[in-house]
């Protein structure tokens, strides 16, 4: 006799994980390259500090705010094509009924089998089936505004504090190498924590993030330099 066991899929973990590592991505580089910019430009320490923490607060407030925009763009969507499939499935239920069956016969399945699946499914839930196997619209996938703005707001604030806490702990004339060092060091460990979380091999996901941020506080380190000088 066969034993049940219940499959846990990380593809579930899509909506909220992509929104954590953008947060948390978004949070350090963009308040280390701030904090590496002002800080190259010979400011003091408390005009970092400053800088650093109106990064974080207007940072988090921006990304929970396009967040929830875009990801409530993508529901409204969502649900615009749910309403017109209902209305096509009460007008017209025998081409929508043929329209399913050919999605199967494409991947695969028998003719006459595939019209047989597609009379059961739609027997028990004929706009879920369509919202799966046409739209692609499912549980797993479906958007979430809410979620994705809080999940991103909040990462993004852990990830900004960790460059701010860098300032506080060094000294004032090691405050651009240990930003600069520290922040590598927590991308490369995010880039491994997103990776393995969601079942990925970790190589290109710690290069990829560390690469770009590191590009990303050199360039306004540099600019920071340059502006200093000239002021």
């Amino acid at each position: 006799m066969r034993r049940a066991h219940k499959e846990s899929h990380l593809v579930k973990r899509i909506g909220w994980l992509r929104a954590a590592v953008l947060g948390a991505n978004d949070g350090i580089i963009s308040t280390a390259s701030l904090i590496l910019g002002v800080a190259a430009a010979a400011a003091p320490k408390s005009d970092i500090l400053l800088a650093g923490v109106a990064g974080l607060v207007a940072g988090a407030m921006s990304m929970a705010a396009g967040e929830y925009v875009s990801v409530s763009s993508q529901s409204d969507t969502e649900m615009a094509d749910l309403a017109r499939e209902k209305r096509e499935l009460s007008e017209d239920p025998e081409f929508e009924k043929e329209e399913l069956a050919q999605i199967y016969i494409q991947r695969g399945v028998e003719p006459h089998l595939a019209r047989q699946v597609a009379v059961e499914l739609m027997a028990k839930d004929a706009l879920g089936a369509h919202a799966r196997d046409e739209l692609g619209i499912s549980e797993i996938t479906t958007a979430r505004p809410v979620q994705a703005a809080l999940t991103s707001a909040a990462t993004f604030s852990v990830g900004a504090a960790a460059p701010l806490a860098l300032v506080l702990i060094s000294p004032s004339n090691f405050t651009i190498p240990a930003v600069s060092i520290g922040s590598l060091a927590f991308l490369a460990l995010l880039g491994f924590l997103g990776a393995r979380t969601g079942g990925a091999a970790v190589l290109k996901p710690v290069l990829r993030v560390t690469f770009w941020g590191a590009l990303a506080m050199a360039i306004t380190a540099g600019i920071g330099a340059i502006v200093g000088t000239v002021v």
